[in-house]
């Protein structure tokens, strides 16, 4: 949307700002910009990020890093949240996302092996840590990978 494309309701009977149509008008002469200045003028202010001149900000600051268009993140799950939810039986990444553990998917589910299993659980990722599949297998439960 820009400020051009702005208009009233539908229905409403309030017409557009008629500028610089003769004095009687209420907004003739100086058509609602004040007296003189950068303001008044063609080309109206300067945008924002504009320093009176000066470097701005956005340019005085440096650039570092980058982002790697190739590299796959994760979203992640430890065992001590798979702990709390035994109980269901297989967990699997639709399960963790409907019960709100998980609130973006990214490119699939890892399981980190922070905490401990009290019982068989089976676990279905798109990947699993050493130690985490190690900690599920002797559980008595099973890391599947989707």
């Amino acid at each position: 949307m820009r400020i051009e494309d702005i208009q009233p309701a539908e229905g409403s009977r309030k017409g557009r700002k008629r500028v610089g149509r003769g004095v009687g008008s209420g907004h003739g002469k100086t058509s609602c910009k004040g007296h003189k200045g950068q303001k008044a003028r063609s080309g109206g202010p300067k945008g924002a990020g504009f320093e009176g001149g000066q470097m701005p900000l956005q340019r005085r600051v440096p650039k570092r890093g980058f982002t790697n268009n190739f590299g796959v993140e994760y979203a992640i799950v430890n065992l001590d949240v798979i702990e709390k939810l035994r109980a269901e039986g297989t967990i699997t990444p639709e399960l963790l996302y409907g019960r709100g553990i998980i609130k973006d998917m990214k490119s699939g589910l890892k399981v980190l092996g922070n905490g401990a299993l009290q019982g068989p659980v089976t676990v279905k990722a798109m990947i699993f840590s050493a130690s985490a599949a190690a900690k599920i297998e002797a559980a008595g439960g099973k890391a599947e990978v989707l």
